[in-house]
């Protein structure tokens, strides 16, 4: 079983082992290399090839969020999740924009970390509740006041509006096909359409469309 390679960056020390317990608990995490600050996990993610850099987003020097734009610029094979206290919607815009596949809150539960770690690797975004939801309703609110381009998203019906959102929130098809009580055969149909109709290929791009088309303010 190949495991999957992190450096974790933060300039606690005490935070690096603590998040460094957490994921060697796990057989198919492997931690490679801990960074203190923005310079070395950007330096690091270019040496180590890790699968995963986990990132704070305040620390001295190069921030998280500059450091996670010039993993994806320099090694842009490299995952980025962000693990910190900031819950405000501004630095989740900002991160998503960096190209960061997840964000984590330091208060959640160790499985989130683990859990958003994995689905980095798969290719899918990891997002706590309310980050989610948040990017969704500001991507909405935003086209219902005309201040983007409407014609791919009037493009979609009613039904593939509901499963687009549920999809950015990280609604696997069988949640989907539950919560609106139809099959995961119908799910997996509107998804296919969704995306077609919007020009993506995975929940990342879907999640980031809002940020992509110049909706969210930088």
């Amino acid at each position: 079983m190949r495991r999957i390679r992190v450096v974790i960056a933060d300039d606690h020390a005490i935070v690096r082992e603590g998040v460094r317990m957490i994921l060697s608990a796990h057989p198919d995490i492997q931690v490679v290399g801990e960074a203190g600050g923005g310079e070395d996990a950007v330096a690091m993610a270019q040496s180590l090839h890790p699968d995963v850099v986990i990132m704070d987003i305040s620390m001295p020097g190069m921030n998280g969020i500059e450091a996670t734009q010039r993993i994806r610029q320099r090694a842009p094979e490299v995952n980025v999740v962000a693990l910190t206290m900031h819950e405000d919607d501004h630095y989740v815009f900002q991160l998503l924009r960096a190209g960061a596949a997840g964000y984590v809150l330091k208060r959640a539960a160790a499985t989130d970390l683990v859990d958003a770690v994995r689905a980095a690797v798969r290719g899918e975004p990891f997002l706590y509740p309310s980050a989610a939801k948040g990017v969704v309703e500001d991507y909405l609110r935003r086209l219902q006041r005309g201040e983007a381009p409407r014609t791919s998203y009037d493009g979609l019906t009613a039904r593939e509006r509901e499963v687009l959102a549920l999809i950015a929130e990280g609604h696997t098809n069988a949640e989907i096909a539950a919560r609106l009580y139809i099959s995961i055969k119908t799910v997996q149909t509107h998804r296919a359409h969704i995306f077609e109709k919007l020009g993506l290929h995975d929940r990342t791009e879907l999640v980031r469309y809002a940020i992509r088309v110049g909706l969210i303010d930088p």
